[in-house]
């Protein structure tokens, strides 16, 4: 599979222009990453830097490529001719951008490329990049349909289908808008090929729509539309990871689809305490405290499986050990940090994928 790593104008300077907003790395840098991390995915990676419109059209109109990432710049936000190259090309192409364009100057919050492209991914640093390959990569493994629970931009779901059981998966990223479901691609792509059929599910965050109540609620909606999949599982479990799997413990009780099975991976169960840690999400997790959320959550009566790092740095383990204490539920440790619990290719995983097919 044959990828090119498009980058627009100013790119070139990265490094040097304004290192607080995208880093200290070079141009260069980047450019010997992606081509590693296409290398490991199994990708051939080209990179190009221009900046010039028509350069970048150009290199989108190639036809020896099976994919693109862009980050078109400045261009993002002025060119019409860049996202009609995009719309006429067969291929995937994935929007990325190193800063949070929605939280900056008002005329960057607006794309005129995301629309026509597979996926947008921004204000995640260099590692998007690597984000963005690996969507490439999941997108092209197994066919999928994208379906609507709910009339929102953001109430949709990635369905593959893969046997009688459902996989749910709610993606994690402490309630914040430049996390989206591709975090949990992998996943989905590993169940489905084993056997198990997964909807990948997207909701508003904070920033794009969402908070509380309307963020769970997403959630909710998303697990009560199960029966107009237009199959009929056998077994339903909700998969969440951080703050999906909060938000998981707390719809699949709630919900008029028969959940049969929880697997929260590093859930964020505490917001009183994470609100108070000072860490990543604390003070998403207060403004959802201020807003009404509950201060603790709970998986009610549905069979729940704990599953945490011992050297998670973004949920400490006391969340899971200090809920699976009280309630009584399964917890497994491993070895890992938060996001490497979202990697199929780790030794417990085979565990809990037995687990989720019950």
């Amino acid at each position: 599979m044959k990828v090119l790593v498009l980058n627009g104008p100013n790119l070139n300077l990265l490094g040097t222009r304004d290192p607080d907003i995208y880093g200290t790395e070079t141009l260069s840098d980047l450019e010997r990453m992606v081509t590693a991390w296409g290398s490991g995915m199994g990708l051939d990676v080209e990179t190009y830097q221009t900046n010039h419109e028509g350069e970048l059209i150009d290199q989108i109109h190639r036809t020896d490529l099976d994919g693109i990432v862009i980050n078109p710049a400045a261009y993002t936000h002025t060119s019409r001719a860049i996202p009609e190259a995009i719309e006429a090309v067969p291929i995937p192409v994935v929007e990325v951008h190193l800063s949070n364009i929605k939280e900056r100057e008002p005329w960057r919050a607006l794309s005129l490329v995301s629309d026509v492209c597979s996926a947008s991914i921004h204000g995640r640093g260099l590692i998007g990049y690597q984000h963005a390959l690996r969507h490439l990569v999941n997108q092209a493994a197994l066919p999928l349909q994208t379906l609507r629970y709910g009339p929102e931009t953001d109430q949709v779901g990635d369905l593959r289908i893969g046997g009688n059981t459902l996989a749910i998966l709610v993606h994690g990223g402490f309630w914040r808008h430049e996390w989206t479901r591709d975090t949990m691609e992998s996943l989905a792509v590993d169940l489905t090929q084993g056997g198990i059929s997964t909807w990948n599910i997207e909701y508003r965050r904070l920033g794009a729509g969402g908070g509380w109540p309307v963020t769970p609620e997403d959630v909710l909606l998303a697990l009560d539309h199960v029966s107009e999949l237009g199959m009929k599982p056998s077994r339903v479990v909700v998969v969440g990871h951080s703050a999906g799997g909060n938000m998981a413990m707390w719809a699949a009780w709630r919900s008029a689809t028969n959940i049969d099975q929880i697997v929260a991976l590093a859930p964020v169960v505490d917001l009183e305490r994470h609100a108070r840690s000072q860490m990543y999400g604390a003070e998403e997790a207060q403004f959802l405290l201020d807003s009404g959320a509950p201060r603790r959550i709970s998986a009610g009566e549905v069979p729940t499986l704990l599953v945490h790092g011992e050297a998670d740095h973004h949920v400490p383990i006391a969340h899971s050990a200090d809920l699976a204490r009280e309630e009584g539920l399964e917890l497994l440790t491993t070895s890992t940090g938060h996001f490497e619990l979202l990697d199929p290719e780790r030794e417990d995983w085979d565990k809990i994928r037995s687990v989720i097919a019950g």
